[in-house]
């Protein structure tokens, strides 16, 4: 039988359940031992496509083309197992599922509930993962929110059923809670008893502790905590605040010996942990030299997690080149209406000079023209670019405004009148009216062409990336772009989509329509984004 892990959170929202989530799988899988990831989205949207980057972070893009939640990518980057739409579970898809299933009469006239209809939805498509791989050990679903929400109430009442129904010896909580600091360095434990008391009153006991606190908890707090909760001593954790990267939690977690007590709690043989790989991950973390200052020049600034994928894909290129990467984050808006780029982005600007550029990707038009300028700033101060999704269109814009004098080049997207539309609509896309699920998603495969920069950061001809758009370099102009010297170094298999675009006579200016960063790892670094450092750390 399968063994299950729920994780669940308390106190407040933030604390880093997916983080945790993910350092537990690292953990098993340190062990031998096959773990698929699962999340439990309370809210009614059927994904995460359509909201805002401010709502929710970004939007996590898998293979066969599903829109997540941000903390898919963190599995991504923690674990090895295999994630697709199975992998994240939204209230919005399991109402949409059951009520379809009503509409057809699949349930005999009988009146529909949350307990058993939503609930039973929820567990088949948490077994469903369980079952898509028999060489699947270990699921571990995350539960999003915290207990007491509303929202949540099916997905815990789901947990309870399937502890009650797999036995304890099989399904197991996780609990992580917030230790709050007050005045004097005192630490409270209370808002963690009511936490678990909460959880109890859903019919769950947790079987494991996981104490968010800015320091290691001592033995008569950790004491004090199990009394009062019902959970065994050694099994009360410290997930404590880490000044280096959230990438040591594995390790932390693995002094504590949290993985040791989760395999003894589910009868699991304890088997030899290999930590080798994080272990030397943190090393190369501390042997660094050096830094370097990477602008970021985009729309959604205010909010880390909008970016989250690209920062860590940025952290994992500074790792393999053995510097620090420190992000200037740059909004495009306030860049719009400087006159002077150089102010911001020269030596003499208030970031006191950027030796590389990035433009992510993005929607609408705030901040367009801000972006083309630091493209333009890049391309003549010979200054390393990289450009993904809308960064790519921002530098094809920039190369007809700038290089071939068309004033209004521009995208379809922004402006519909442009008589110079370097980039468009992909034809299949112009009557499409509902936005969410149907833009270009998903992994699709890349030719590379020879003597690109491109070429040379993957070593392969054929490559399979991620995609998340619905605008497209537009043919028309393929001739008077490669005419005036820029490379087109990418193609769709068939020739007919531009792929990746490159400066010619310039150290490194290459944007791409895909994503790289959804498939960086701290152990593995893009391909693109360790290329992109390293141009910019020789440039330098």
């Amino acid at each position: 039988m399968n063994k299950f892990i729920f994780v669940s959170g308390g106190v407040c929202s933030s604390l880093g359940k997916g983080v945790a989530a993910s350092s537990i799988g690292a953990l098993l899988e340190s062990r031998g031992l096959n773990v698929r990831m699962v999340k439990c989205d309370p809210y009614i949207n059927v994904d995460a496509g359509t909201m805002s980057p401010y709502q929710h972070g970004e939007v996590y893009v898998t293979d066969d083309g599903a829109e997540t939640d941000l903390d898919l990518g963190n599995y991504a980057r923690f674990t090895k197992g295999r994630l697709s739409k199975a992998n994240s579970i939204t209230t919005g898809q399991v109402y949409e599922a059951v009520i379809r299933k009503e509409r057809e009469g699949q349930f005999l006239g009988r009146c529909v509930q949350v307990i058993p209809h939503i609930t039973d939805e929820i567990k088949n498509r948490i077994l469903a993962v369980a079952k898509e791989d028999n060489e699947t050990d270990v699921v571990i679903i995350e539960i999003g929110g915290t207990v007491g929400d509303i929202e949540s109430i099916p997905f815990l009442e789901a947990a309870r059923q399937m502890i009650h129904e797999c036995g304890k010896i099989n399904a197991i909580s996780v609990h992580l809670t917030l230790i709050p600091e007050v005045a004097g360095g005192e630490l409270k434990t209370k808002p963690t008893q009511h936490s678990v008391k909460s959880m109890q009153e859903m019919g769950i006991q947790p079987d494991i502790l996981i104490c968010r606190s800015p320091v290691m908890l001592d033995e008569a707090t950790r004491r004090k905590i199990a009394l009062f909760t019902n959970v065994d001593l050694d099994a009360v954790f410290t997930s404590p605040n880490i000044d280096t990267t959230i990438y040591k939690v594995p390790i932390v977690f693995f002094d504590q010996k949290l993985d040791q007590v989760i395999l003894k709690k589910m009868g699991v043989e304890s088997r030899h942990a290999d930590m080798r790989p994080w272990q030397s991950m943190m090393e190369r973390f501390a042997a660094r030299q050096g830094k370097v200052r990477i602008g970021v020049v985009g729309k959604y600034m205010e909010l880390h997690d909008a970016y989250k994928s690209l920062y860590e894909a940025l952290f994992h290129a500074g790792l393999e080149n053995g510097v620090e990467v420190e992000l200037v984050k740059i909004d495009s808006s306030g860049l719009e209406e400087s006159e002077n780029v150089d102010n911001i982005l020269g030596t003499a600007g208030s970031a006191g000079g950027i030796d590389g550029i990035l433009v992510p990707g993005g929607f609408g038009q705030r901040g367009i023209n801000g972006m083309v300028k630091a493209a333009c700033w890049a391309r003549v101060n010979k200054v390393p670019y990289l450009g993904i999704c809308l960064g790519m269109h921002i530098m094809v814009i920039d190369w007809g405004r700038n290089v071939l004098n068309w004033s209004d080049a521009d995208s379809t997207e922004f402006s519909q009148d442009s008589k110079h539309p370097v980039v468009s609509l992909l034809e299949e896309q112009v009557n499409v009216k509902n936005y969410g699920g149907t833009m270009r998603l998903g992994a699709s495969e890349t030719v590379n062409e020879d003597g690109t920069h491109i070429l040379a950061a993957y070593g392969e001809k054929r490559i399979w990336e991620r995609h998340r758009h619905r605008y497209e370099f537009t043919n028309q102009y393929r001739e008077e772009m490669t005419g005036t010297g820029l490379k087109l170094a990418a193609f769709t298999p068939d020739g007919a989509l531009v792929e990746c675009v490159e400066w010619t006579d310039h150290p490194w200016g290459v944007a791409v329509q895909f994503h790289p960063e959804f498939k960086s790892k701290p152990t593995a670094a893009s391909p693109l984004f360790r290329d992109f450092i390293a141009a910019v750390k020789k440039n330098k």
